[in-house]
């Protein structure tokens, strides 16, 4: 009796084992319909560059001294600046790209041709984009604005490349948390099986974006008819899932906490009083613990306050633009 119901339990395992195994494979796929170029998708003022063997999009303004450098978070792209660009302009040279994955930026896949050679989706690309794109634009030196997974990018950048980066604006910037996948579940998403249903998975960005979307600012209500649009436009991209993917498998956290005393250049960390994404209390936090930062609450904004309150965040950075 002991020995049969080893065998049963022996055989359900063995079932299981193949499920597990093959299940994935059996789900169907479907193709995405009526995706495009992203030059389709383009606006009037946007402009592409290649970098690094990535074609990058992104958008110039202004010229001359302090050039500064906008960087995007998860799921947003350079229309998340669209409500101050023109006012910071009016400082310097004002420059916001989509970082890979998001977006116009060139999506390259693993199996193709167009692969750079090297991860562009993964934290480590992320500084040799940046620095890539100042090159390549002529510029030597800039002011990184992050907001959200931006600020991470910005604050790695700052550490891969001090001599490239005058000074940081971290707005509601993800540093203790929200930085990547934990190493231990990394194996399980770089199988065959996750690769063959990532793709599905982030295609669910479609149902639960738009909560996302409203949890990022304070007064949901006040979010403008365009904005949904101008986030969603991307989404009609060529391989945005499978990019997306890409991204999620590639991700890491980042030693940033560990490392912030090394960051001794001049930081404005700007932050919502209500972000319920990033929350406030890390973001009074990080201007604790970086040796030379200046922290401002926003009244009644949220995490993305360049779109929800574009004046007091303004009125933020002309501040520590102007040194007083």
């Amino acid at each position: 009796m002991m020995r049969r119901g080893v065998k049963i339990l022996l055989g359900s395992v063995a079932v299981l084992m193949v499920l597990l195994l093959l299940g994935p494979f059996l789900v169907p796929v479907p193709p995405l319909e009526g995706t495009v170029a992203p030059e389709v998708l383009a606006d009037p003022d946007s402009r592409f560059i290649e970098v690094d063997g990535l074609r990058v999009h992104y958008k110039q303004m202004g010229e001359g001294r302090p050039a500064l450098l906008l960087l995007h978070g998860f799921g947003a792209s350079a229309f998340s600046w669209r409500e101050v660009m023109v006012p910071l302009a009016e400082a310097g040279t004002v420059i916001a790209f989509d970082r890979p994955a998001f977006g116009l930026t060139e999506r390259p896949m693993r199996d193709s041709a167009d692969w750079p050679g090297y991860n562009p989706y993964s934290y480590e690309a992320q500084p040799r984009l940046v620095v890539g794109l100042m090159d390549a634009l002529g510029v030597e030196s800039a002011i990184l604005v992050g907001n959200s997974a931006g600020g991470t990018v910005a604050a790695l950048t700052a550490l891969a490349h001090p001599e490239r980066v005058d000074a940081l604006i971290l707005v509601d910037a993800a540093i203790y948390t929200g930085g990547g996948t934990p190493a231990f579940v990394l194996p399980l998403l770089r199988t065959p099986q996750m690769d063959r249903l990532g793709p599905l998975i982030a295609r669910r960005i479609r149902d639960w974006g738009l909560d996302f979307g409203r949890s990022a600012w304070h007064d949901p209500d006040r979010i403008p008819e365009d904005f949904w649009e101008g986030y969603q436009r991307p989404l009609n991209a060529h391989d945005w899932d499978r990019a997306l993917w890409e991204l999620t498998r590639a991700s890491r956290r980042p030693d940033l906490p560990e490392r912030l005393a090394e960051l001794t250049l001049p930081t404005l960390v700007i932050t919502g009083d209500d972000d319920r994404i990033v929350p406030t209390e890390q973001s009074i936090r990080l201007a604790g613990d970086l040796p030379n930062a200046t922290l401002v609450l926003l009244e009644a904004c949220g995490h993305v306050p360049q779109e929800e309150c574009p004046g007091p965040w303004l009125d933020a950075v002309r501040v520590f633009l102007s040194g007083d």
